[in-house]
């Protein structure tokens, strides 16, 4: 689900591209371990539907933050991994593994 920002303002727009938390949790995935597979998202993110993940890696790679190679034909599989401006979100995904480790008072799990 879209949800419409104000178009003129740059937090805004950022966030319509990754402002869903499926989305962040992928970004943290590829900062951490580099280039993933479908299942190995899956085996990350308990919870994620199948089909919530592929339309979060395809808003993903529609907006130029990842791209994906081939490494299986038969069936079509791909492997995913952050572009330049992938790369450049993990400032932001820093940031907010930062603030969780001051103000959210839980056990760490998987940090970039």
């Amino acid at each position: 689900m879209k949800t419409a920002y104000s178009k003129t303002c740059p937090v805004a727009r950022t966030l319509s591209v990754v402002g869903e938390k499926w989305t962040i949790l992928i970004l943290r995935d590829l900062l951490i371990e580099g280039a993933r597979k479908f299942q190995d998202f899956e085996r990350s993110m308990p919870g994620i539907a199948p089909n919530t993940l592929s339309a979060r890696l395809k808003t993903l790679q529609a907006n130029g933050i990842i791209s994906s190679r081939l490494y299986s034909q038969h069936p079509p599989r791909a492997e995913y991994q952050l572009t330049l401006k992938g790369q450049d979100l993990g400032q932001v995904v820093a940031a907010m593994r930062d603030w969780g480790r001051r103000y959210s008072g839980v056990e760490e799990g998987p940090t970039p």
